[in-house]
């Protein structure tokens, strides 16, 4: 029996429904991913049972049945769509995380746009935008990210560029070549060779966080670290670095690095502005992004890694943009220590919760003081 205007108004709880008949097609009609795992509906003239955001064929109002779940969708004799496989958990971000693991296993071969949304059951525009609100780049760009991980693993190696960089799945040297500098911070040569031919000055001086490394290379700081010893600070940059020309500056051997712990130094330990310095980011697009968006939040100012997402566009990407901040290597610098959790909880910090706590109540009190 087609539904009729009277089930159309049943309240959303009758027979374990969440909405009216008329709200499920109208999240049917738009292919709403919101209403994934709320309910699936079932087409009669092909007996397939699909989630709302399907991107199958549309089928008319009149042949729609609607239930609460998969199980129900079954029990009437229905199938599970092949496409949108209605009946694996987590919905929609479920197909996405196994497109994921998908690119992974396969990202030293050619995939196309139009390949991996056939795989997911999605139009290719639909998975672009999915698959971007959920991991914060696109899946031509994930692929390229998996690929850099496994070039520098190769490069690390000690493998021959060219060969690592075909293995890693590159069609050419020229494009990776136009990649790296912007996601490696060097040329693919200089990364195998451990950062052979660059220069990264560093020094460490006492601050009220505990000792403090500042590296620089000849684009601006690299790397802002806070730990227990010098030694241990210094051993974690050469380990990443391992055939670099590392140098243990002194202040008249680097005069420029000297200002710049200086300034930061008199910012961490006598309430000074934050300097404003010349950076050389070193990560994916996305950290790129998240970070520079982080330069323009103001001191004393907090937000949630949820709000973060959004506030670069990407509302869907709260891990990848948490994750994002515990990439940086700019501490302080790069205040992603203003980001909190959604509760008001303190998250996480790569140098310490306590650290984090004595930053923001500096700020704090920084502030309060300038508004009376």
């Amino acid at each position: 029996m087609n539904p009729t205007d009277e089930e159309s108004a049943i309240p959303a709880t009758a027979n374990g429904l969440p909405a009216s008949a008329t709200t499920m097609r109208g999240a049917v009609a738009r292919r709403d991913p919101a209403w994934d795992g709320r309910f699936v509906y079932g087409v009669v003239t092909t007996g397939v049972f699909c989630r709302p955001s399907c991107s199958s064929r549309a089928a008319r109002p009149e042949n729609l049945r609607f239930f609460a779940d998969p199980a129900g969708a079954a029990a009437a004799g229905f199938r599970a769509c092949q496409r949108c496989r209605p009946e694996s958990p987590g919905g929609a971000q479920a197909v996405l995380i196994e497109l994921a693991r998908y690119i992974q296993s396969h990202s030293e071969e050619r995939l196309t746009l139009a390949t991996l949304a056939e795989r997911a059951g999605l139009s290719a525009s639909r998975l672009q935008r999915a698959f971007k609100q959920t991991f914060g780049i696109t899946p031509k760009a994930f692929q390229d990210a998996v690929r850099l991980g496994r070039l520098k693993d190769s490069l690390r190696a000690g493998d021959a560029v060219t060969a690592a960089i075909f293995d890693a799945g590159f069609g050419s040297t020229s494009r990776v070549y136009e990649t790296a500098a912007g996601n490696i911070g060097m040329t693919p040569t200089a990364y195998r060779r451990g950062g052979e031919g660059e220069t990264i000055a560093y020094a460490v001086r006492s601050t009220g966080l505990g000792p403090m490394l500042m590296a620089a290379t000849s684009r601006g700081v690299c790397s802002v670290q806070f730990g227990d010893d010098a030694e241990t600070l210094a051993t974690q940059l050469r380990q990443e670095f391992p055939r670099a020309e590392i140098l243990a500056s002194p202040a008249r051997a680097a005069p420029a690095l000297d200002a710049w712990m200086t300034a930061l130094a008199a910012h961490l330990d006598a309430g000074g502005p934050r300097p404003d310095l010349p950076l050389d980011l070193r990560g994916t697009a996305f950290q790129v992004r998240v970070w520079r968006f982080l330069l323009t939040v103001p001191e004393g100012a907090v937000l949630s890694y949820g709000e973060l997402a959004d506030r670069i566009g990407q509302p869907r990407a709260i891990r990848a943009a948490a994750s994002a901040c515990g990439a940086n290597r700019i501490g302080v610098l790069i205040p992603c220590h203003r980001v909190l959790r959604g509760d008001g909880g303190l998250g996480g910090y790569r140098w310490g919760l306590e650290r984090k706590r004595a930053l923001l109540a500096a700020e704090r009190t920084r502030r309060g003081a300038d508004a009376g």
